[in-house]
């Protein structure tokens, strides 16, 4: 397929190159006046993978989309309303959009997805999400994962999981976008907990904030028309590993460096999520405890300790 990876960040620049490796014809397109694409187009590396010559880099949109079959976003959540009022005035029919990330707009509640089909007729351009664990420094290490695809279109997220598996990375067809992409999302400020956790020597804490996470997210996803059992899937708590306990997840380290102090200087969609949670939790009525915590840790500059302290050791509660 001729695909075409619009994001030259940690995730676009490995799926560009997996993508290569899988035997697809890539395009690398990132801004001209960022860094990361700078260094990428002069070194044809970053600190993930190596490019083989058969990957061309572009900061031409339009060249970009022009070679591409399907357009794979791979950029910051927050962002994605202005990057597509920009490549929708490209001529997007008869391709299809993949979006790999993770996040619900801030300001709004909405769900990736939408705020994509604001933008384009997703009947002539479909749009579909690819979300679930794993991280490129693995990866590129010959570490394989189980991710998911998912999409209102039947035919193509069929095509698409066919067309992208492979021995390192094996897809599943997902079944209730809502679910995949609320949980996919949530699971970022589930990390952020377990990071605060571990910044105040509380990891054994993180069973109970896995199993309550999880039911909390479910709740959420039942409200708003999805399939509450979806939380349970690949998109949300078999992404657990990667989010909570990884090293290189970054959420799970901004709540560890947030608690301690410290200052994160990389994107942690987590934070903006939090605040879409809120909302979200607000707007269907629905009593997200974890999430509500986390905001008043980072939002409020409330106490981690108590709060968190409050949450998993003094409250007396049913387990479900």
């Amino acid at each position: 397929m001729n695909i075409s990876l619009l994001g030259c960040g940690r995730w676009g620049s490995f799926i560009a190159w997996y993508l290569d490796k899988t035997g697809h014809s890539v395009y690398s397109w990132g801004l001209e006046s960022e860094k990361v694409f700078q260094d990428l187009k002069r070194e044809r590396k970053n600190m993930y993978v190596n490019f083989s010559d058969d990957i061309v880099i572009t900061s031409d949109l339009t060249q970009a989309v022009e070679h591409a079959e399907v357009m794979i976003i791979s950029i910051s959540s927050q962002a994605l309303s202005g990057f597509m009022e920009k490549l929708s005035k490209e001529n997007l029919h008869g391709k299809a959009i993949v979006l790999c990330m993770k996040g619900i707009e801030e300001g709004t509640g909405k769900r990736l997805t939408q705020i994509v089909g604001e933008y384009v007729d997703t009947e002539k351009t479909p749009v579909a999400v690819w979300v679930g664990p794993g991280h490129p420094q693995d990866f590129v290490r010959g570490i394989p994962n189980c991710m998911v695809i998912d999409s209102e279109n039947e035919q193509l997220k069929i095509k698409l999981v066919n067309e992208f598996s492979s021995e390192l990375i094996r897809f599943y067809i997902g079944k209730d976008l809502i679910g995949t992409e609320v949980g996919a999302a949530a699971k970022n400020v589930i990390g952020i907990a377990a990071g605060m956790l571990d910044g105040m020597n509380c990891t054994s804490l993180k069973g109970a904030l896995m199993s309550r996470g999880t039911m909390e997210i479910s709740r959420l996803i039942k409200a708003m028309g999805g399939n509450e059992l979806s939380a349970f899937g690949l998109c949300h708590l078999g992404d657990y590993e990667a989010t909570l306990f990884s090293q290189f997840s970054h959420n799970r380290r901004f709540g560890e460096m947030f608690v301690k102090g410290e200052r994160f200087d990389k994107l942690a969609e987590g934070v903006s999520t939090t605040n879409a949670l809120v909302k979200l939790g607000e707007m269907y009525n629905v009593d997200l405890p974890i999430v509500n915590a986390v905001s008043q840790v980072i939002n409020f500059g409330k106490d981690p300790r108590q709060i968190l302290s409050d949450m998993f050791l003094r409250k007396i509660k049913n387990e479900f």
